[in-house]
């Protein structure tokens, strides 16, 4: 069963999805600091919590094969786009552009998903809706701090801006799917297809496997290499989609996708209490704008609701 549509519990399971989400930059760094390859650290994740997942979906499946079998396409595009997709080009961009620019271009995702609500459901964006992607957009820039050290490269632009296509879709299929499929089902059978998809690439030497056992350095203090493996497949991955599921099917793909922007002021936070990156005014500023951003969204959401389904007076008696 999805999450129930109460918006102030959806934004709640929104905003646990972007601090869940916002630990993978944390837990990877340390990773690849470590010799790790970006593509076998995104493999670990997604092949662990796809096992994770296996049992717990099987358990909710019982009874609902028919429900898996409708929604298969739906399941494997989620798997190939929004999971395997998104995350390796993602860190393909992250190997070409600085961080910063990677990551503004990734969360374009959500003015992809206000122009797909226009083009295929004709929900023109109203006025809150475009002021709110302007501001968001602007805190993000502000959050990134992109005034440092940003470059430009057309090939990490390229796979900056399928990433952004991997994140729109994610949030569209998360809000439309079918209500009958528990959201383990969609998280764990995606996390499957995308496991598949990233080990086979793994072995035909498409993507570069470089990855060790030694000791890593995280939060200042060695640890086993297992302990951010853990943390990218249980949180950032098992936790992060199951529940990102359930916030879009509660509050629907616009305003998902905006709380989602969050997931930057997440990974400050993180990179400030486990690496030591302190943020800047600047992007104490740009959270504001952010949050600002999501609560236009959101009152425009209200204001439409209230539009769309007027209040009718009980009869007497």
């Amino acid at each position: 069963m999805g999450a129930p549509h109460r918006p102030r519990f959806g934004l709640l399971l929104a905003l646990l999805t972007a601090a869940a989400f916002g630990t993978s930059g944390a837990f990877a760094r340390s990773l690849i600091d470590a010799g790790w390859s970006p593509s076998s650290a995104v493999t670990a994740r997604v092949t662990i919590a796809a096992v994770v997942l296996l049992v717990p979906s099987l358990i909710a499946l019982r009874g609902r094969w028919r429900v898996l079998r409708r929604n298969l396409p739906m399941i494997t595009a989620f798997g190939l786009v929004a999971i395997a997709g998104c995350q390796v080009a993602y860190f393909n961009a992250v190997q070409h552009l600085s961080v910063g620019v990677a990551l503004l271009l990734e969360y374009m995702g959500i003015v992809l998903v206000v122009g797909w609500l226009w083009a295929r459901h004709r929900q023109r964006p109203r006025g809150l809706t475009i002021g709110g992607t302007v501001v968001s957009v602007l805190g993000l820039v502000l959050v990134l701090d992109l005034a440092g050290d940003a470059t430009v490269d057309l090939v990490g632009v390229f796979w900056g801006l399928v990433a952004a296509v991997g994140l729109a879709v994610f949030f569209v299929l998360s809000a439309k799917s079918d209500p009958e499929l528990p959201p383990l089902v969609m998280a764990g059978g995606g996390m499957t297809i995308g496991a598949a998809v990233l080990l086979a690439l793994s072995a035909i030497g498409v993507l570069p496997v470089a990855a060790n056992t030694n000791d890593v350095v995280f939060a200042g203090h060695g640890v086993p290499w297992w302990v951010p493996v853990a943390g990218l497949s249980l949180i950032a991955a098992v936790f992060a989609y199951v529940v990102g599921i359930m916030a879009a099917r509660s509050l629907g793909s616009k305003l998902a996708s905006f709380v989602g922007l969050t997931e930057v002021l997440f990974a400050v936070l993180f990179a400030w209490l486990l690496l030591g990156q302190l943020p800047t005014v600047v992007q104490l500023i740009g959270g504001v704008l952010i949050v600002a951003g999501v609560a236009l969204v959101r009152i425009d959401e209200l204001r439409s609701e209230v539009l769309d389904d007027p209040v009718v007076p009980a009869p007497a008696g």
